[in-house]
This record gives C-alpha cells, sequence and structure tokens, in this order.
C-alpha cells in the first residue's frame, strides 16, 4: 500500500489482499505480477510469496491512520472479488469503508460476476455505501464489455470503467448507468500498442452520453515518454460524487 500514489486518478492505495491470478487478456502483462515476482522467496519480504494471492488482515486498519481525506485504490495489486478471498474477509474491508467515510474508496474487479452476485444479495449494504465506487476494466469487447453489462446491474452509488489496457476498438457500446471513464494504453516490457482512434472512440461515447473522461496514459515500454496528452490535452474528468 502507499500513500501519495503515482497512480493519476487515485492518492492513495491499499491491499487488504495481495496478490492475484490472471484470467483475460488484460492480465497478460500484469504490472503487479512483475514486481511481486522479484522478491519471491525473500525472506520477511511482503512480497515473499510473489503473486500468490494471501488475505493481509494487518493492512485492514491502513485506512483509519490517514487523517486527510483520500482517494484510494483498493486492492491495486490484487483483487477484492477473487474467488480465493471469503465473503467474510470482503465484508470485513467493506465494513473499514463504512466506518472511516472520510475517505472515497475505488474498487476494481475483472470479477464482475462475484461483485455482482455478492453486491445482490448478503453484502448488499456495501453496494450502498456513498463513499465507494465500483469499478470493473473493460480490455476488449469479447471479455470487457460483458463486465460493463454486470455492473449496470450491480448496486453501486457511482460505477466506472477501467479502460486500461485497451487493447482493441471497442466500438459503440453503451454507457447507460456509467459514471467515470478511465482509459489508458499497457505500459512495461511487452507493452501492446493502442491506437489513437481506439482512445478517441472511447472520448465519443463519453461526450454523446455524458459521462467524465480521464486519459491516464498511452503507455508503452517508456511510458513517461509518451505522456498523457491526447489531441494536445490533458483529460482529468472525474464525477461529481
Amino acid at each position: 500500500m502507499a500513500d501519495n500514489s503515482t497512480i493519476e486518478w487515485t492518492d492513495a492505495t491499499w491491499n487488504p489482499v495481495l496478490g492475484c491470478t490472471k484470467v483475460s487478456a488484460g492480465c497478460a502483462h500484469c504490472y503487479a505480477d512483475r514486481f511481486m515476482e522479484r522478491f519471491r522467496g525473500v525472506p520477511g519480504h511482503p512480497f515473499e510469496h510473489g503473486f500468490d494471492l494471501r488475505l493481509a488482515p494487518a493492512k485492514l486498519d491502513q485506512p483509519r491512520r490517514w487523517k486527510r481525506p483520500r482517494r484510494i485504490f483498493v486492492n491495486s495489486i490484487s483483487d477484492l472479488f477473487h474467488p480465493q478471498v471469503p465473503e467474510a474477509y470482503i465484508a470485513d474491508v467493506g465494513r473499514v469503508m463504512r466506518d472511516v467515510p472520510r475517505h472515497t474508496y475505488q474498487v476494481l474487479t475483472k470479477r464482475h460476476e462475484r461483485m455482482q452476485q455478492l453486491l445482490n444479495g448478503p453484502l448488499s449494504w456495501m453496494g450502498e455505501l456513498p463513499n465507494v465506487w465500483f469499478g470493473v476494466s473493460v480490455e476488449n469487447r469479447r471479455q470487457g464489455l460483458p463486465r460493463l453489462d454486470a455492473l449496470r446491474q450491480t448496486p453501486a452509488v457511482v460505477r466506472f470503467a477501467s479502460v486500461e489496457p485497451l487493447l482493441e476498438d471497442l466500438g459503440d457500446f453503451d454507457l447507460n448507468s456509467i459514471d467515470w471513464v478511465i482509459a489508458g494504453g499497457e505500459s512495461g516490457p511487452g507493452a501492446r500498442p493502442m491506437r489513437e482512434e481506439w482512445v478517441l472512440g472511447v472520448l465519443h461515447q463519453c461526450r454523446r452520453d455524458g459521462v467524465p473522461f480521464f486519459f491516464k496514459q498511452w503507455g508503452g515500454v517508456r511510458k513517461h515518454r509518451n505522456g498523457r496528452l491526447l489531441r494536445g490535452r490533458t483529460y482529468d474528468e472525474f464525477p461529481a460524487n
């Protein structure tokens, strides 16, 4: 976890779960996998077990110690709705978000079906929290766009889509009931290229449907060289909540 995150659309990261497993095309070059595996086998290191999924209950209280209100990306190196995360533990994370309402929590998942099931069922109270945003990753048409459909059927005060890494033209897609879109390219070794027309297509959809648009990065092997400008300007829009 980190305060003062370098992720452009958040202020801090909070990881009460560590590690994950790859589930779709967007996971192929996962930065968290690459980073955490560097420390596999290092005794006593927080990532001693590499990218293996494990709970980190010692980190649950971190938001309580941050006194200044922040936007907090929940599980930036994992997925809260991973099938190996017990429902009771997801509820523990939710209770922290409920009990520390000065922060805004951004929960992003690729496990849309489990999120939809739990927030429409035993954890419905989490979907009613005014300071929690729930989002899904949308990297392509086949795997990403169905997540948007599931998100629309999931109770949330704010729903968002992280269109990163954008791997293809998404075509004409539905942003009904979506409150925010982040778009960006893949970064790091082996980064797959992103075309400008794909990004402009997403921007056009957002403008058509009145959805705030945040352009995170072009990505690439050296992402800082490629920057964040889209047609000569930055897009740093956020939902009104």
